[in-house]
């Protein structure tokens, strides 16, 4: 179930580092690198929150793709 997105884009535009990402959501610095790595997908209210910092939708963030049937 592969989750794409692009928060180190939004962050950078923003100029605040992982830190104060997590400090303003609630996260730690490490969550903040999981997600931005694609290693772990945050919870929906996780997402609601960060997507709020950056004044921009879920869906500007992050992106969810099915995966093809011949890919299982």
């Amino acid at each position: 179930m592969p989750l794409y997105n692009h928060l180190k884009e939004y962050r950078v535009r923003l100029n605040i580092n992982q830190q104060e990402l997590g400090s303003r959501v609630g996260a730690s610095r490490q969550t903040i690198s999981l997600i931005e790595r694609g290693d772990y997908s945050p919870s929906v209210t996780l997402a609601l929150k960060i997507a709020k910092v950056f004044d921009a939708s879920v869906e500007d963030i992050f992106q969810y793709t099915e995966e093809d049937e011949a890919e299982k």
